[in-house]
């Protein structure tokens, strides 16, 4: 069977795990590869709802091993929490999951230094979640972090090097930003317990994914947020602090390029955005209220209200083509269904220049202002189609602007937040 890596074609919450869900169940790995907790995975089994933020989505399948790669940064307490409340509902992890030792860790510390510079930065927040994850990412970076493999330590070895790393926390806490410290000693005898509990799932990545590297083992690698919140290649600076595009795959697993296969892109129906930054398609006002309520539209990890606006056929070829995306899949088709009009925004006004390149430079972005096509909406109900040809009129012409513009073949709709609401293709939807 051949990989597949899953990307976000947009600003996160495309639905990915749903997709990783459906198309997991016959691969041997699922691999996350970049980012941490500040992910949210909402994937629904029957009447049952299960929110994953650090474990990849092809857990919930028996037999489907798990990966964390050395790309991501992963807070122990909530792997910890998260792993015990997926085995209370008869769900194996620990003889399924493996973490890279080459993963950095998310420390307390990292969260209070999160919140602390958000609040500071006041109306030039990023609107980040607050878990920690652009401090844990500075300490990699800058080489000061602690890494999965130091859980491996001797218990006074591990100990004395989270104390260390503490204290040196607290200076900055102190001295910068004038908070409380956090406590030293209990932090690193807790670290210490969740040593116990985690080291044996940590391992050499390279030696751990060599039957994927030699093409014995299938993979499917999941992505986290999408490819606008790219520290390099998204809306700077109100990004993310990994690589969510196709790059971050290869450097958060260290895997060849031949080893990642099929490159498939989710996209949403339309548009949202958790956090600040520019939007060039949103909606406020009532329209943008009706498509929330209508998508549910709050995030699965801060429970935060996301920002909805139409497609962006700009932004969303950009996305296609510097992942080099083979097929995309299309999510939320259903929440539409009670539109009359569906707008697409085909290009860009630029201080009167109409633009249909996406613009990269971040001073230009907040002057972009959407130029609108519109679609007559179907207004008929689209969560039981399973085959194209169930598909409202007018939901096909939509779809196949869409595949025509993007110029890669799109191939499946989700309808539903159900596993089994998907309509298939193999060919696209263009006749």
């Amino acid at each position: 069977m051949e990989n597949r890596v899953i990307i976000g074609g947009q600003w996160g919450d495309e639905g990915k795990g749903k997709i990783v869900d459906s198309l997991s169940r016959k691969v041997d790995w699922v691999i996350r590869f970049q980012g941490g907790a500040n992910a949210g995975h909402t994937i629904y089994v029957g009447d049952q709802k299960h929110v994953l933020h650090l474990v990849p989505s092809g857990i919930l399948h028996e037999g489907v091993l798990g990966f964390l790669g050395g790309g991501m940064v992963v807070d122990p307490w909530s792997l910890r929490d998260e792993i015990l409340a997926l085995e209370q509902k008869d769900i194996s992890v620990r003889d399924r999951l493996l973490v890279s030792a080459t993963a950095h860790l998310v420390m307390p510390f990292h969260k209070r230094l999160d919140e602390l510079r958000e609040s500071r930065l006041k109306r030039k927040s990023i609107g980040t979640t607050g878990r920690g994850i652009g401090p844990a990412y500075l300490d990699k970076v800058q080489r000061t972090g602690l890494r999965m493999g130091d859980l491996l330590l001797p218990r006074e070895n591990l100990e004395r090097k989270a104390i260390e790393k503490i204290l040196t926390a607290n200076e900055v806490l102190c001295q910068f930003y004038e908070a409380d410290p956090v406590p030293a000693k209990v932090l690193a005898e807790e670290l210490v317990v969740l040593a116990q509990f985690l080291a044996p799932m940590i391992v050499n990545p390279y030696e751990a994914l060599r039957p994927v590297r030699d093409g014995i083992a299938s993979a499917l690698f999941e992505g986290a947020q999408g490819t606008l919140l790219d520290v390099d290649h998204g809306t700077f600076p109100f990004v993310t602090s990994s690589n969510s595009t196709i790059g971050g795959v290869l450097t958060g697993t260290g895997l060849p390029p031949r080893s990642l296969g099929e490159i498939i892109g989710i996209f949403k129906a339309y548009c949202t955005r958790v956090g600040n930054g520019p939007f060039m398609s949103e909606l406020l006002g009532d329209q943008g209220d009706q498509l929330r309520d209508a998508g549910g539209e709050y995030g699965a990890t801060t429970g935060r209200a996301r920002r909805c606006g139409w497609f962006d056929l700009v932004a969303a070829r950009y996305a296609a083509d510097i992942n080099g995306m083979t097929g995309v899949i299309i999510t939320k088709l259903d929440v539409l269904d009670k539109m009359s009009t569906v707008r697409v925004a085909t290009g860009y006004d630029l201080d009167g220049e109409e633009l249909t390149t996406y613009p990269v430079l971040s001073e230009a972005l907040p002057r972009c202002k959407p130029i609108f096509r519109d679609f007559p909406g179907w207004e008929k109900p689209t969560s039981e189609c399973r085959r194209l040809t169930d598909l409202p009129a007018n939901a096909r012409k939509y779809l196949e602007f869409l595949e025509q513009e993007l110029g890669v073949h799109i191939q499946g709709i989700s309808v539903g937040k159900e596993r089994e609401a998907m309509i298939w293709t193999e060919t696209g939807v263009s006749t």
